[in-house]
């Protein structure tokens, strides 16, 4: 475990303040509002005031919930360097949801979006003493008898006080904080049933930021994109902490991503690396780059050799200037990434690496950086701050995926039965994957544990390897692959606007549907075969990290 001052998490931040205090340091793309570390640091300055007249103590939990922007990411700061735990609660849970959550937690404070609090109400929350909008601090709603003395514009009162000369680079200073100490609570998205407050520690977060730092992906100056939510581990941990702790800049971009504003974004920022999710890629596969290599005359130049080479050269080259051209690689995590797709992304030799990872373990477990990739594999087990074991593995060395090490949470929030049997009774966490090790260290995921289903005669089948097949179909929009009793029955909502461009009805529609289906067994092994494709009117419903959430439709399996 990380001791030294160097690689305390919190010093991390007081280091990178006083170093780049002139340096842009965070943005809300789209907007005129950009704050430098010396200003971040201000704002964290007058957080810290607002926290003590709200009588905030440390390890006390502070609440953040709303879209990713200049004021979110200050709040997270505010509470770790302060001494608190911040709780990042997805912008994607309901109301409700996300009530139970803020009193589960137990948090005192409360950080949102204005939209998101007007279908909540304080009454209800009995732990939560005061809610500050996102927008700009502005006190929301309190308990606390005169509120006037818990406003952000009070807090900026008591600072200049503190500071009559103003407050500088050499004014930033945050108390010990042992990196042993609880961070954060990450509740988790959730496929399969309802969410547990992951337990984060500081030294977790260190550890990851002192590899991203060390090996050079954030460095002073780097550029970084952040649109996938912070409050998701993932896209926290590079984007938002690894670039702050470093010295670079990060632009959030607080509505829906589309691929027109990413690419716009793209073009502006030109990123200096990219943290994104598999869902991007295969987008950008499926309408740009596969009309133009399915059709001739590309597809019959990609099938001579020297032709071939410049062809898939000129895609690549027009791949990495979508991506603003200055980039060092793409790196994708949080679901599988489409074989195919990644197939193909290898045979341009496109700069992408894959990750594997869990909100369990802050997230990464497995990464190794482009060009030093497998196709496939999502990398080697980090060592020296990780390790792996598989669990009862098959004939062909398949079994649950089991981790140890720097990045592993202390349990689930007041859930010890969860928390006891997420872990072996050696200390080993179970991450529910099943996958295999190759012979020099690579891992390979093959699906859920969970989401595996059994053959006829006991023959393991991993739905998302099939799924992956059929989403590379025509008028496939996404599947889901299920069963009932012995059969398979895959749900597939279709691509509709392709399907109306080429003037499909329903009833023809159905029947390339079992065209399709007959050449997808064709290529399964017989007790994969797909017994029927059933229509489904509109896209999954997912998780805010974009998986499937399939316990909603196994029951959709029968007739």
């Amino acid at each position: 475990m990380f001791t030294s001052e160097q690689d305390n998490f919190v010093k991390m931040f007081e280091r990178s303040f006083r170093d780049n205090w002139d340096l842009n340091a965070i943005s809300d793309y789209g907007t005129h509002t950009t704050l430098t570390y010396g200003q971040v640091a201000l704002n964290i300055a007058r957080l810290h005031e607002l926290f003590r007249a709200c009588g905030v103590e440390k390890m006390d939990r502070i609440a953040v919930m709303g879209r990713n922007n200049c004021n979110w990411v200050t709040t997270y700061l505010a509470a770790v360097t302060y001494g608190a735990v911040i709780v990042p609660i997805l912008q994607d849970f309901k109301p409700n949801d996300a009530m139970h959550l803020l009193h589960h937690s137990e948090s005192k404070l409360f950080f949102v979006t204005d939209l998101i609090w007007e279908g909540m109400e304080l009454d209800q929350l009995e732990t939560v003493q005061a809610v500050y909008s996102l927008a700009d601090f502005r006190l929301i709603a309190t308990r606390i008898e005169r509120p006037e003395t818990i406003t952000f514009e009070a807090a900026t009162e008591k600072v200049k006080e503190l500071y009559p000369n103003g407050f500088t680079a050499a004014d930033v200073h945050y108390d010990d904080r042992p990196n042993d100490s609880m961070a954060s609570i990450n509740y988790t998205s959730g496929t399969t049933g309802f969410s547990k407050g992951v337990m984060t520690t500081c030294n977790a977060l260190a550890s990851h930021l002192k590899y991203f730092i060390a090996s050079g992906y954030v460095f002073r100056g780097c550029r970084h994109v952040a649109f996938l939510p912070l409050a998701h581990s993932y896209g926290c941990i590079v984007d938002f902490l690894g670039a702050m702790a470093a010295g670079g800049h990060t632009h959030f971009i607080g509505r829906t991503p589309s691929p027109k504003i990413l690419l716009q974004a793209f073009k502006e920022v030109k990123p200096t690396l990219i943290i994104s999710v598999p869902l991007i890629m295969e987008k950008i596969y499926r309408k740009q780059i596969a009309p133009q290599i399915s059709k001739a005359p590309i597809s019959w130049v990609l099938k001579v050799p020297y032709l071939e080479d410049v062809v898939l050269k000129k895609i690549r080259q027009q791949l990495v200037d979508a991506f603003g051209g200055e980039f060092s690689q793409v790196i994708l995590g949080g679901a599988p990434l489409n074989a195919e797709v990644e197939a193909f992304l290898r045979r341009i030799n496109f700069p992408l690496s894959v990750g594997y990872g869990m909100t369990e373990c802050a997230p990464i477990i497995s990464w190794t950086p482009y060009p030093n990739i497998r196709t496939y594999s999502c990398g080697k087990i980090w060592d020296g701050y990780m390790e792996a074991r598989i669990d009862e593995p098959n004939e062909e060395g398949i079994g649950e995926i089991q981790v140890r090490g720097e990045h592993t949470m202390l349990g689930y929030y007041k859930n010890e039965e969860a928390t006891r049997k997420t872990f072996t009774e050696d200390g080993w966490l179970r991450t529910g994957d099943l996958g295999y090790i190759d012979e020099d260290g690579y891992l390979y995921i093959k699906g859920r544990n969970k989401t595996m289903l059994l053959g006829p005669n006991g023959q393991n089948i991993y739905p998302e390897e099939i799924e992956a097949k059929i989403n590379n179909m025509p008028y496939v929009l996404e599947s889901l692959v299920i069963q009932n009793e012995t059969r398979l029955v895959a749900l597939v909502c279709p691509d509709y606007d392709a399907a109306d461009a080429n003037g499909l009805d329903r009833a023809e529609l159905e029947q390339v549907m079992e065209n399709m289906r007959k050449e997808l067994n064709s290529q399964l092994a017989g007790y994969e075969q797909i017994n029927k494709i059933k229509l489904y009117p509109h896209e999954f419903e997912k998780t805010p990290k974009r998986s499937i959430k399939r316990f909603l439709y196994t029951s959709m399996a029968e007739n």
